[in-house]
Formats: C-alpha cells, structure tokens, sequence
C-alpha cells in the first residue's frame, strides 16, 4: 500500500496525463494479486499491466499516450502469451500454449521489424528520408526484433514438441528475456536510438540472472 501511495504521488508530481494512467495501473496490479492471478484472466490482466506501464512511462516523459498505444498493445500481447505458458510451468502437459506463444513471436517479429511507427514531431523532422528501415534506427529496431524472435521462439517450439515441466519453464524464462529486446526494438522504431541500446545493454543480465536461477533449480518468475 505504501509503495503504492508513492507511485501514486510520483505521477501525479508527473501532470495529469501521467496520474490518468497510474491509477489505472495500480488497481490493475493489485486486482492481479489480490484475485486475479489463479483465474483465466490471470494472463489477460498481466497482460493489461505491462502495457499500462508503458504507457505511464510515455505519459510522465510528456511524449503522450497516444503515440505510444502501439506499442503497450505489442508488449501486452507478448506477456499475455508468456503468462499463458507459465500457467503449466510446474505441471507441463500443455501444447496449445507454448504453440500459440511460438505464433504470436512471428506476428511480433514481423509487426516491430517490417512496420514503420510513426515518430514523434521532433524526430520525425530530423529523421533521414529514405527505404524504410534505412535509418540506423530501423536497422538497430530489424536487429533486436531478431534478437527477440531468437530468444523466445527456441524455448517455445521446444515446450511444444515436449511440454514437459522443465521445458515449460525454459519456455517461460526465454519469453520473459526476450522481453528486454523487444522493448529496446520499440524504442528503435520511436527514433530513440541511445535509449534502445542502454535498454539492449540489460539483456546480459537477464541471462545471467536465469542461469543462476537454473543452477539453484527455481523459476526465472
């Protein structure tokens, strides 16, 4: 409750805009852990969080929510197909779910590397005229949507030939890595270049982080 208050009182130290949107995160969260996380819209609702914090974040740096909303609804379907898969991450047996995780990383692969975005005002007349894609922040965008098809689809197609407890949870912690370059491949695509290459930079971690996991025989989650 406590932390909360803060964040609640942090975005409101942000504008309006900012609060609009923390409020809504906020009882989204706790709705989750309160009563959600064990229902079918478990998934749905972490789904709706993490798109929320994206939006909270284009909210209180002033560059609106508008512009931002295709990218929340991309990060939000990548962890509603996450949070799907690690429903069975400790009983295995599902096929569907890493099926339809392995499906939606193509559609997300091929949205953020072959779909323009549409740059904020100050960027978009600064940005190079050219193929699409041309731009060092294109090709910096078409590299990490790689790196996340790479690092999620792997351990999903492996759960779907066997999902067995194990590989579910593998399947798990690779689309929860691949989380870091999806999103430093939607910052690319907004022209931000500098801040796509320092989110990128957190990949190693992530990896390091799930092999002492590993090691220690506990879930990334």
């Amino acid at each position: 409750g406590v932390l909360t208050g803060a964040g609640l009182a942090l975005a409101a130290g942000a504008g309006r805009p900012a609060l609009a949107v923390a409020a809504p995160l906020a009882a989204t969260v706790w709705a989750y852990d309160l009563a959600l996380k064990h229902t079918p819209a478990g998934p749905a609702a972490m789904a709706a969080a993490r798109g929320l914090d994206l939006l909270l974040g284009a909210a209180a740096t002033g560059g609106g929510t508008r512009a931002a909303l295709p990218s929340a609804a991309l990060l939000g379907t990548h962890t509603l197909a996450v949070t799907a898969v690690s429903r069975r991450e400790t009983t295995g047996g599902s096929v569907l779910a890493p099926l339809a995780a392995l499906a939606t990383t193509g559609v997300l692969t091929r949205l953020v590397t072959h779909r323009r975005t549409r740059l904020p005002a100050g960027r978009r007349a600064a940005a190079a005229p050219g193929l699409p894609g041309s731009t060092p922040a294109g090709v910096l965008a078409t590299a990490l949507g790689a790196a996340y098809a790479a690092t999620a689809a792997r351990p999903y197609f492996h759960a779907a030939l066997n999902p067995s407890p194990p590989l579910t949870q593998r399947a798990v912690g690779g689309g929860i890595r691949a989380t870091v370059p999806l999103q430093a491949a939607l910052t690319a695509r907004t022209g931000a270049v500098t801040t796509s290459l320092l989110i990128a930079a957190l990949a190693p971690a992530g990896r390091l982080f799930a092999r002492r996991a590993g090691m220690r025989k506990v879930s990334i989650t």
